[in-house]
């Protein structure tokens, strides 16, 4: 049985992530003040650029204690600081009442992202791929399932925050023109399979696997492997009127495969010779959370990781089309209520996610309002940060991920072939969409 502190905790986990209605004081609105908030002082030259580990285990560094050289001690504080004020302003708005426990953890966090940068920057292992974001999530998953993860660092894992800062500052370095023929091209492939298996789904949940006492917990799995994992769990289970242990379910589904996914999605496309450009299209198509389509896609490559990311960022929209679809399915079906409710243009802006804003304002901005000299001078500094934000992010994953714990929500066999199936269905359509308008054969990229 769950101790009363796991379960209040996730009950903030939760609740967290849940829709909110017209408030500028949400988690999406904050990222985008954030991202917003770390360009801007980048622009005035009150923020540096951050201090972190440096190469080792090469001719000239060969020892781990010279990533870190005595003089880089108080730039790496002072990137402790600069990163606890930016999330600590928003977590004193959004969570108050945690505040002072996110003021004693988020420096243990921080130290263990510093070690996974230190592990990150080996010569030997990061020229095969084990970059930070790898160590990130692995130290994390070590402590979280063989030491257990502290109850005092839970209140610094804000892993969505991290993960959502961190695309605002990404749109600074895709210009608008890429993005926009990206988009386009991403188009294709995030909004034509993404239905088709949503609906395939839905219908071999209620026609094979008979999950007629279940429809709530069948269109949550559905949605949240066909659109983007939690944030889509949470939208369409709240829609179908799902019950809270069930969409608790289908995340817990969700998050074992994501990392699954993240780890093991990237080595299938090295394995299987596919071009990374077509590869990072089918990771952004798939993955189901955005940050891990982030990190699977850097280990294809900066092109791979840009096209994985734009092509999440498309499926997101598609969050709130796809709650109110389902709630107006389930009010006709189920309920016996009719059609005759008209979805208003509010609603669908309520569940869209905000962040997306910022991604596509800081493009707009370092595409056409800032002299081409002032986005060289800024960008180095911005992605450091972005690389930073990440990192905090992907630490978090793993701490939040105990395979114990995630695997007895899967037992019992009709929620887990469900989302196997529904999955191998969305690779499979996904990989034919990424490779007709990815591969250049029929499409121009603009790389």
């Amino acid at each position: 049985m769950k101790s009363a502190e796991k379960r209040e905790f996730e009950g903030d986990q939760l609740k967290k992530e849940e829709p909110q209605k017209n408030s500028l004081n949400t988690e999406d609105w904050w990222a985008v003040w954030l991202g917003f908030g770390v360009i801007g002082l980048v622009a005035l030259s009150l923020l540096s650029s951050p201090v972190l580990p440096e190469r080792w285990g090469t001719e000239a560094a060969d020892t781990i204690f010279q990533s870190i050289p005595l003089e880089n001690v108080p730039g790496l504080f002072i990137t402790l600081l600069s990163s606890f004020l930016v999330f600590g302003i928003a977590i004193f708005f959004l969570k108050r009442n945690s505040f002072k426990n996110f003021v004693v953890a988020f420096p243990v966090l921080f130290l263990i992202t510093t070690a996974a940068f230190v592990l990150g920057e080996f010569g030997p292992w990061r020229h095969y791929g084990f970059n930070d974001v790898i160590w990130a999530l692995a130290l994390g998953l070590f402590i979280s399932n063989v030491l257990k993860t502290p109850a005092f660092l839970k209140h610094a894992l804000h892993t969505e925050l991290y993960i959502k800062a961190g695309l605002v500052l990404l749109g600074a370095s895709i210009l608008f023109d890429r993005m926009l023929a990206l988009g386009l091209l991403g188009v294709g492939v995030a909004w034509i399979v993404t239905p088709i298996v949503i609906i395939l789904m839905y219908w071999f949940s209620q026609r094979v696997l008979n999950m007629q006492d279940q429809r709530g917990l069948a269109i949550t799995i559905s949605s949240a492997t066909a659109v983007c994992g939690v944030s889509a769990a949470i939208a369409s289970g709240t829609a179908a009127k799902a019950k809270k242990e069930e969409i608790t379910l289908a995340i817990s589904i969700t998050l074992i495969f994501t990392i699954i996914m993240m780890l093991g999605m990237p080595a299938l496309v090295s394995a299987l010779n596919i071009d990374a450009v077509v590869g990072g299209a089918w990771l952004g198509g798939t993955i189901d959370a955005t940050g891990a389509v982030v990190a699977a896609g850097s280990l294809l490559g900066d092109e791979a990781m840009e096209v994985a990311s734009v092509i999440k960022m498309v499926q997101n929209i598609l969050i709130g089309f796809v709650a109110v679809a389902i709630a107006l399915f389930f009010v006709s079906r189920y309920e016996n209520k009719g059609l005759n409710k008209k979805v208003s243009g509010e609603e669908v802006w309520t569940r869209m996610p905000k962040f997306i804003i910022g991604f596509l304002g800081a493009s707009l901005i370092f595409s056409f309002v800032l002299p081409e000299q002032a986005v060289e001078t800024y960008l180095p500094v911005i992605d450091d940060y972005r690389g930073v934000f990440f990192a905090l992010a992907f630490v978090s994953i793993g701490l939040e991920s105990n395979f114990k714990e995630l695997a007895k929500g899967v037992q019992g066999g009709k929620p887990i072939i469900l989302y196997i199936t529904g999955q191998l269905l969305n690779i499979i359509l996904t990989l034919l969409a990424a490779w007709f308008f990815f591969s250049g054969h029929f499409f121009s990229l603009p790389f």
